[in-house]
């Protein structure tokens, strides 16, 4: 099947529906390569696999809608609707005042931060903080919604994270244990803020077991490239 401009074989579009029945699950890495192993088990309940599902979604992404829940499952917001309404009556969540309207976190996750967040960092292509958090206008402000969204969709775009939300976009080019880094900013960053955008940079470069050489400028490579 066609597939990122190459061609996958057909048996993994079906590896999500023998995961679910049981017989299909995550082996050890080999290197670089992903396996795959029978394990054996007994899928959960379908009613206690939806509200654990429920569960740690908030617990991760919280406070969010039930229409964001059905965006980040790709699932009817009718459906998602009805089932937020449900854990609502059996307490398992219930509601918060969040942007400009309501939104839902675990029973009980209520414990908020008094301080806003801060720092600076590079977040990898389909992130799942930036892939996952709502409302979008919030975490892509700006510029931000334009440059580091394909089309209304995240992920493509590495972004550059300043105190919690995006404010740039980056991209790296290996040559040998050279790691071309380029960030592209959205906004002009304080002092204290270039500096740790250079920690991040030389961080980077650790992980990937090479030497990065930091260039403030345009990116100028497409989505997802």
């Amino acid at each position: 099947m066609p597939a990122f401009q190459t061609l996958w074989p057909r048996w993994r579009q079906v590896t999500h529906t023998a995961a679910q029945r049981g017989v299909l699950a995550f082996g050890r890495d080999r290197g670089r390569k992903v396996t795959y192993t029978n394990p054996g088990c007994t899928p959960a309940p379908p009613t206690w696999s939806l509200h654990e599902l429920v569960n740690r979604y908030l617990r991760a992404y919280g406070p969010a809608t039930a229409e964001d829940f059905a965006a980040w499952l790709a699932a009817p917001k009718g459906w998602a609707a009805a089932l937020f309404a449900s854990l609502a009556e059996k307490g398992r969540i219930e509601a918060v005042a969040f942007a400009s309207g309501r939104a839902w976190v675990a029973a009980g996750d209520t414990a908020f931060p008094d301080e806003p967040a801060r720092g600076v960092r590079l977040l990898p292509y389909f992130d799942a903080y930036a892939v996952a958090c709502r409302p979008r206008e919030l975490l892509f402000p700006g510029s931000a919604a334009t440059r580091a969204l394909a089309g209304g969709q995240a992920g493509n775009h590495p972004v550059l994270l300043v105190d919690g939300t995006v404010a740039g976009v980056w991209h790296q080019r290996r040559t040998g244990r050279r790691i071309a880094l380029t960030v592209e900013l959205l906004s002009r960053l304080s002092a204290s803020h270039r500096r740790a955008l250079e920690e991040q940079a030389e961080r980077t470069g650790a992980m990937l077991e090479g030497t990065a050489d930091l260039t403030l400028g345009k990116v100028t490579t497409g989505p997802h490239a």
